[in-house]
């Protein structure tokens, strides 16, 4: 053993893995949940991550579940399947897609991953190449820049404006693209933001791309969970002004996050990612890594076709009046502020104001005390690029999203300066 420990090994751990891990919403996560008193009697209530499926009132559709426990029991899908998934899948999002598009795509257009994070993994790995960078947003989804980073590709943020309900600075992105700049990144319905882009603003990204050459990614996760005054468009509309490669997933729709179901579409009209080889490199990435579960895909034509409505709407429904919930609340704590109503996804950011603290260094700090004092889970602003700030989740029932808020508020008033 000695004389092993005194040899001189050459190889040694990714150390930017290690890194990236611990700064993804996970991680901070991981964190958090190792920081609850674990003495505490009090039940730990989760406002920091977008999974309400252990909530009876977002169970999945009955649809989703029989149609996997047919394709299951049938016993014709147990084996692999192509690298870019099953054409019958693939055909079935590109209709299901094609109801919001000017144009029809294809399944050719189509390419299915293990859940929204290969597709991100699978585009970072795409685009790289030396000296390249890519164009994310601030505040953002985390697992973009870990990506980017592994695959070195630089990246740079540009800034979402809270006072324009998180629209993109579209000065900052011409600011900071140059001839290097391969593609911007968005996400609407808004992760961590809760905001939904109008039809004008989708236009005038895919404009300004247009104009510095570089494609759109659309995180469109949380497509169709808007629930304000915007609805939610693709940004695939624009895609005769500029290429986009749409993220999208069953699990934020359909409330199965663990099924770990995903895909990209090439929305590009003109086939311009054809021309430039990123289909071929999409192709090449997808043959030498996982493909999602055969049975899954199988049961995807089933499910997009029988889904009714009315499971859509009633997920709606329970999501604004848990939005309207946390963003009423949110106003009787005195410590945060919420600039812009929720009107999409399962998230809204706050302003945490420290001068009216004692005791609290910043938003991690914050958190990390909540954790502890009140068992309540939520997201510090850094996990997502914006310092000082916190990310809730309010995709609940609405009588712990209640309790989570009192016990911040008490938290707060606990935690108040005296002079405050």
């Amino acid at each position: 053993m000695e004389h092993q420990r005194s040899r001189k090994w050459i190889f040694r751990g990714n150390e930017v893995l290690i890194e990236s891990s611990a700064v993804s919403v996970r991680g901070y996560l991981n964190l958090l949940y190792d920081n609850l008193n674990k003495d505490s009697q009090m039940a730990v209530v989760p406002l920091g991550h977008g999974d309400p499926s252990a909530f009876p009132s977002f169970r999945t559709s009955p649809v989703a579940e029989d149609a996997i426990l047919d394709t299951i029991k049938s016993a014709k899908f147990n084996g692999y399947t192509l690298s870019v998934g099953m054409h019958p899948a693939r055909r079935a999002i590109a209709e299901h897609l094609s109801h919001d598009l000017p144009y029809q795509l294809s399944a050719d257009d189509i390419y299915l991953t293990v859940g929204g994070t290969q597709a991100i993994e699978v585009i970072a790995s795409v685009l790289a190449r030396p000296g390249a960078n890519i164009l994310l947003p601030r505040p953002g989804y985390p697992t973009y820049e870990a990506f980017a980073r592994c695959s070195n590709l630089e990246v740079r943020h540009f800034d979402l404006i809270p006072e324009k309900g998180w629209e993109v600075d579209l000065e900052s992105v011409e600011a900071l693209a140059d001839e290097n700049t391969v593609a911007m990144v968005i996400i609407n319905p808004g992760n961590p933001c809760g905001n939904v882009f109008t039809y004008h603003h989708l236009k005038k990204i895919a404009e300004t791309s247009r104009k510095l050459g570089i494609l759109v990614i659309a995180d469109e996760v949380y497509d169709h969970i808007a629930f304000g005054s915007n609805p939610f468009v693709p940004m695939g509309k624009f895609g005769s002004i500029v290429p986009v490669l749409t993220l999208g997933s069953l699990s934020k729709r359909w409330i199965v996050p663990g099924w770990r179901f995903g895909w990209i579409a090439t929305c590009d009209p003109d086939g311009v990612f054809k021309e430039h080889g990123i289909t071929k490199s999409i192709e090449s990435y997808l043959s030498i890594c996982s493909a999602p579960a055969t049975f899954i895909q199988a049961a995807i034509p089933e499910i997009l076709k029988r889904t009714k409505e009315e499971f859509f709407l009633k997920i709606i429904d329970i999501t604004r009046e848990a939005a309207d919930i946390c963003y009423e609340r949110i106003k009787g704590i005195p410590c945060i502020s919420c600039p812009h109503k929720p009107d999409g996804s399962m998230f809204a950011m706050v302003k945490l104001n420290l001068s009216l603290l004692q005791d609290i260094s910043d938003d991690m700090d914050f958190c990390l005390k909540l954790a502890r004092e009140e068992s309540v889970i939520i997201l510090p602003g850094v996990a997502v690029g914006l310092k000082n700030w916190l990310r809730i989740s309010f995709a609940m029932e609405p009588q712990f999203l209640e309790q989570g808020l009192e016990r911040i508020k008490a938290f707060c008033q606990r935690h108040a300066k005296s002079n405050a």
